[in-house]
């Protein structure tokens, strides 16, 4: 049985995008739902009222991972804007939601244990 994503937004001509997809692509891996960036924009308060639904946020940005248990009261929006949120105010792409945990970014041994 293949593994699949919830959620898969992405972005055309976002190189960290071509590697996700292509990691999926290698693994198998279905995304059950896929909205592109170009098409759909979250703003900053969007972003973090779809992040909050899940209860890990997994973020990369540059060479730094952060993990953020979104069940721990001291996690603020701020924190979470910090990680999901791009120089144009939007959600960064990639990102993935799969079960409870959200992914952003690209990491390829940092999403091992989620994308199988």
């Amino acid at each position: 049985m293949s593994k699949s994503v919830d959620w898969y937004y992405h972005r055309k001509n976002c190189s960290s995008c071509t590697k996700m997809r292509a990691l999926l692509d290698a693994r198998g891996v279905e995304s059950n739902e896929v909205v592109i960036a170009n098409k759909v924009r979250f703003e900053a308060d969007e972003a973090v009222q779809l992040i909050r639904k899940s209860k890990r946020l997994v973020g990369v940005k540059g060479k730094r991972i952060v993990d953020l248990k979104l069940t721990d009261k001291s996690v603020t929006d701020d924190m979470i804007q910090d990680i999901a949120i791009g120089p144009s105010g939007k959600l960064r792409a990639p990102a993935i939601r799969v079960g409870t945990t959200f992914l952003i970014g690209f990491h390829e041994s940092a999403f091992d244990d989620f994308l199988g």
